[in-house]
């Protein structure tokens, strides 16, 4: 016979990777409506009589192995969410102000957790929606085939996992039934343009994402791994959590890891190992189900990496224990996140009443007692087993088996309150005053029943707000677990925080593996010291390396080091810059007290010889030495004792003015005093030997005069610099800027540089030089003539101290030291010619006046003749024998000259 069947379809835009299979599966199905009959496949369900009825999908069963759609039974994700909404319609029905006179029925599939299988079950709620042309079709006896009108499906409570919903809402949004889920939570599915008939009582995982991105970052951690079971649940939790994390900022995703739908032998522990390669993430955000995450977690001990990752898992973990079971050492201190729900007592009362007797309407329940007791039911043909014991019936849950109610009843009792609710409100405003279902409720239209359910807003069962956004998502609110282990009476899952809208973490309740309440760190490199910045990684930017600001940087802010202004340097943790202190060259220095002790002796010396020389002013021998050039000469030797002081005074205009004054002057006095004395005595010689007539310029006169006018060069000289530079402090950083910065020191100091100190001296230089000359051309001279000889050791001895002097003031200009240094080697080389002046010249003649007084005594005067005649004898002397010695021949000059 011919079967002509036409299907009734509502105009909408198709655009769903499933929609090839969805349509095939129709079609094959309109074809023939005793295919599944034919096939030994007729889904089981449970059927409920009523006015209005629903649809429910649960996972009664587990997905079977290949080639079988279902597996063993699941007692909680499957029997305990199917019994709550058996439960919700018994309240409901049972309610006077919550649809009165209208009962609530049901059509109720199981899933096999398979979403391929729970698209051929969904099929059965839109069989009364498509029509069929039966007017060719006659029975044997020539009458029309009475065909049972299948019930119409108002609504839809499920699915349970997200990809089966996905599945199932292609099929219902094209035939305009409102869908409402208590427990898939994809971001997907909140597209409205896509799954417009979805609704859900559960939040999303963008929410969920959020809430972990959040944790997180309350931890303080910048870089984790990311891990999903293969499906829609997992990957667009993972895709959610990445995108919001990207969006928020400052957290890296290391890796992102996917498992298999059907992982093969060993996939775990290359998981684990993949997750080793970046070790540094330790947090591992993981959306998974149950037995991945079980499979995880046992890889991770096999690889003996206890207490290394620390999980933070999305509501597929939630509270459970048995994706933890003999794992809890991996376990603890994982943190995972729930809807926020609540145990349902009257639920709890009304399930641990059930029994084989009075729940005959759920068509798997005896399945389940079997399970749950753990114990075989006889039945007619079948054989016992003989290891298992026979059930009595008379066994009652959580007496004779442990019971705790499934997290996810709380959100199928709301599922179908909210249905109810939609009902009860469009019955309200099509049917009021009416009785029971009215013409404008037969049939309820499913696009306006949508628009009541977006509009529903009650108390739910656990007393929380039920409520729709535009997308038709519950809002988010999670309770947050800790898994414990230590410190505590009973190891177990702890409530550490909530999120609605935002986190509330209570850190202080936290504990991490073996009891520390300090969180591991995950990130990918550790926060850069004081002093150091940061210098990224390209292309990941929770990663970099830490650069310490060397020399004299600071760290300005994380990313960049400066140098300190001139005058300033960098604090020991190098975050910000402090002056540089100021030193100068204190007097209880030991660079000090040597040339200071020095000067005291030398200043006394002299002083003892000015003294002496006045006191015997008259004597021959005071006055052979010249005793005007004398006292010049002393007060030169004076004055360089004296610059001692100055150089080590604090610096400041006025001990700078006499530092430039005296500096030079001193010296410039002694070797004045002692050139004029040498060409005097040069003249002398040099003149006897052409005449008997005496040079110009010889008197004491005249030689003060020539010494004065030597003298007035290096006075003006310091004038014309007052002048054109006035005399002023300044403080010296680069002077003392060492490599390393705690060493480096300003130094107070007049405005002399080296240079400028070298032009004082040079012009005492050029004297000293000019003075050497004309005593080694007088070295002929008889050594009891006059100071000849004396003023040539002295010069010699001079030269020595300053040729040593140069080396060691310009070899140590790059010395740390080199303020002491300098000022040490001038002051003391100053002292040093001072003092070979004064022991060559004066102190044999200061011995023999205290000492030897009988030698102080006038000697016969000799002309201006006998002089000369002496001298050049004593030159021929000297030029005739090569053994014998200047001086040999012994003649008494006149020591008035």
């Amino acid at each position: 016979r011919n079967h002509h069947i036409v299907p009734f379809f509502h105009t909408h835009t198709i655009h769903f990777t499933t929609w090839p299979h969805v349509l095939w599966m129709l079609w094959m199905w309109m074809l023939s409506p005793g295919l599944w009959a034919h096939q030994g496949t007729q889904p089981h369900s449970i059927k409920i009589e009523g006015d209005i009825t629903l649809g429910g999908l649960f996972p009664v069963h587990s997905r079977g192995p290949a080639g079988v759609p279902c597996g063993e039974i699941k007692k909680e994700k499957g029997i305990h969410r199917m019994e709550a909404m058996l439960y919700a319609l018994d309240q409901i029905n049972s309610d006077p102000y919550l649809l009165p006179n209208i009962t609530l029925g049901a059509r109720i599939l199981d899933t096999c957790s398979r979403d391929t299988y729970a698209l051929e079950q969904s099929l059965t709620f839109v069989q009364a929606l498509i029509q069929k042309d039966t007017s060719d079709i006659r029975c044997s006896n020539g009458e029309p085939p009475i065909i049972r009108k299948p019930e119409r499906v108002v609504g839809v409570i499920g699915a349970s996992a997200s990809s089966v919903s996905i599945m199932v809402a292609n099929v219902l949004r094209l035939f305009e039934i409102p869908q409402i889920s208590y427990a898939s939570t994809a971001p997907e599915l909140s597209d409205n343009n896509r799954y417009d008939f979805f609704s859900r009582v559960v939040p999303p995982d963008s929410y969920q994402a959020q809430t972990m991105v959040d944790i997180v970052k309350a931890l303080g951690w910048n870089y984790v791994s990311t891990l999903a079971s293969e499906g829609n649940y997992g990957e667009s939790g993972v895709d959610a959590f990445i995108q919001i994390s990207r969006e928020a900022g400052g957290l890296c995703i290391a890796q992102s890891l996917k498992i298999p739908r059907e992982p093969k032998p060993g996939e775990f522990d290359k998981i684990i190992k993949r997750l080793m390669e970046t070790s540094n993430a330790r947090g591992v955000i993981i959306f998974a189900n149950e037995d991945d995450i079980k499979r995880v977690l046992e890889a991770a001990k096999k690889a003996n990496l206890t207490g290394h990752f620390l999980f933070v898992g999305s509501d597929s973990w939630g509270a459970k224990n048995s994706p933890i079971l003999d794992q809890e050492d991996v376990a603890e201190g994982a943190v995972t996140i729930l809807p926020k729900r609540a145990s349902i007592e009257g639920f709890d009362l009304y399930f641990t009443t059930r029994s084989l007797e009075n729940n005959r309407r759920n068509i798997w329940f005896a399945e389940f007692w079997e399970d749950d007791f753990k114990c075989k039911l006889t039945r007619p043909g079948i054989k016992l087993d003989s290891d298992k014991k026979k059930c009595t019936g008379e066994e009652r849950i959580s007496r004779d088996s442990s019971y705790e109610q499934e997290g996810k009843v709380q959100f199928v009792i709301d599922a179908v309150y909210a249905m109810a609710h939609a009902l009860h409100n469009m019955h309200m405003d099509l049917c009021p005053g009416h009785t029971g279902v009215c013409d404008k409720m037969d049939p309820v239209e499913g696009r306006l029943l949508l628009n009541y359910i977006h509009s529903v807003n009650f108390n739910g069962s656990a007393g929380t707000a039920v409520l729709f956004n535009e997308n038709g998502d519950a809002p988010g609110r999670y309770d947050i677990f800790q898994y414990q282990m230590s410190n505590t009476t009973s190891p177990g899952y702890k409530v550490i925080g909530q999120w609605t809208n935002n986190l509330r973490l209570n850190m202080e309740e936290m504990q991490f593996s073996g009891g520390s309440r300090q969180a591991p760190d995950s990130v990918c490199s550790f926060p850069c010291n004081p002093g150091e910045r940061k210098k990224m990684v390209k292309g990941v930017p929770c990663c970099w390396h830490c650069e310490l600001c060397d020399g004299y940087q600071y760290q300005l802010d994380e990313f960049t080091c400066e140098i300190c202004p001139f005058d300033m340097r960098p604090t020991e943790n190098r975050t910000g810059c402090r002056p540089t202190p100021i030193i100068k060259l204190e007097w209880h220095s030991p660079w000090a007290i040597i040339p200071v002790f020095l000067a005291i002796l030398g200043i006394l010396a002299t002083l003892s010889v000015v003294i002496t020389f006045i006191r015997f002013n008259d004597t021959p021998i005071v006055r052979a030495s010249g005793r005007e050039l004398s006292y010049v000469l002393l007060t030169g030797i004076f004055l360089i004792y004296l610059i001692t002081f100055l150089m080590i005074a604090e610096p400041g205009a006025v001990v700078c003015a006499f530092r430039r004054l005296l500096l030079g002057l001193g010296m410039c006095i002694s070797y004045a005093a002692m050139l004029t004395k040498t060409n005097r005595i040069y003249r002398i010689f040099e003149q006897g030997k052409k005449s008997v007539t005496p040079p110009k310029f010889i008197s004491p006169t005249s030689q003060l005069v020539i010494t004065f006018v030597l003298i007035s060069v290096q006075v003006v000289g310091v004038f014309i610099w007052f002048a054109v530079v006035p005399p002023h402090t300044i403080i010296d950083y680069e002077e003392l800027r060492p490599p390393n910065p705690e060493l480096a020191r300003g130094i107070l100091k007049c405005d002399m540089s080296d240079l400028s100190l070298i032009s004082c001296l040079s012009y005492s230089i050029v004297l000293m030089v000019t003075c050497t000359v004309y005593a080694v051309k007088s070295r002929g001279v008889p050594e009891t003539f006059n100071e000849a000889k004396p003023i040539g050791f002295t010069m010699y001895t001079t030269c020595i101290i300053w040729l040593a002097f140069v080396p060691i003031f310009f070899g140590t200009a790059q010395s740390t030291e080199k303020m002491y240094i300098q000022t040490t080697t001038l002051t003391v080389s100053m002292s040093l010619s001072a003092s070979v002046s004064l022991g060559m010249l004066y102190m044999p003649k200061v011995y023999v006046i205290i000492f030897h007084p009988e030698q102080n005594v006038q000697k016969r005067k000799r002309s201006f003749k006998a002089v000369v005649q002496a001298a050049t004898m004593s030159t021929r002397l000297s030029t005739k024998s090569n053994d014998k010695q200047n001086g040999e021949t012994k003649i008494e000059p006149d020591r008035t000259q």
